[in-house]
């Protein structure tokens, strides 16, 4: 059986004006919806501002952010609530900062779990008992704030970055509670060898001419850290 969909096509094109009108704002609605289903459950997009993580991760690196299982929230606001997974020790994870939660997200890299007693001597790590092999880091391990051995309390992690002797991290501030924790990193996107001006908060016009000018010299592009994946 034929059926003809002309009548149909017709029908539409010949709706009121409002009656269009309607039906746009109504499928622009469901499209912002699942946009922010999407970037509040499932993933982020996060870039670098600081050398804390070098050379695992480098100022000016674009970093897609999975928040599956470990946070759920509400674009561009504070509120959000965690999930039912936890990270793993020597993870890169991206989290809220404890002492300054208004503030950008950090990138740190988890060294201690919950219940775990963490030292730093002789330019390493200790974590109950046992040196930690890092080949990740830049630069030996210096205790700075951290004179004594820590314990990590329940629901917390003891987090510091890959570039040891240039990160604000636990040895500073302590622990970092769970609740806190949005995510881990997924991939490299994009990584620009620009100005770190361009990545400080607020600064718009700045990103925007780092952008600009990336794509008049290519060569700013760091090309092979590209897709990288954690």
């Amino acid at each position: 059986m034929k059926t003809d969909l002309k009548p149909n096509k017709e029908a539409q094109h010949n709706l009121p004006v409002g009656q269009k009108v309607q039906r746009e704002i109504i499928a622009w609605f469901w499209v912002a919806l699942v946009f922010l289903l999407i970037n509040g459950t499932i993933g982020q997009a996060r870039v670098i501002p600081s050398g804390s993580m070098e050379n695992t991760l480098l100022i000016g690196d674009h970093l897609i952010m999975s928040r599956i299982g470990y946070d759920a929230g509400v674009p561009f606001t504070n509120w959000h609530v965690p999930l039912w997974r936890n990270p793993h020790r020597q993870q890169v994870i991206i989290f809220k900062p404890p002492f300054a939660p208004d503030t950008p997200d950090y990138v740190k890299r988890v060294i201690g779990l919950p219940g775990d007693t963490v030292e730093i001597h002789d330019g390493a790590v200790w974590v109950n008992g046992q040196r930690l092999t890092e080949n990740y880091t830049t630069g030996r391990t210096e205790p700075y704030d951290l004179r004594q051995p820590f314990k990590v309390a329940d629901n917390c992690y003891f987090v510091m970055g890959d570039n040891r002797g240039n990160s604000y991290d636990s040895r500073f501030w302590g622990c970092v509670p769970r609740k806190d924790i949005i995510g881990t990193p997924v991939m490299i996107y994009m990584s620009l060898n620009v100005s770190p001006d361009a990545w400080e908060p607020g600064q718009i016009r700045e990103r925007f001419f780092a952008y600009a000018n990336a794509l008049v010299h290519p060569g700013l592009v760091r090309w092979k850290r590209l897709f990288r994946t954690f």
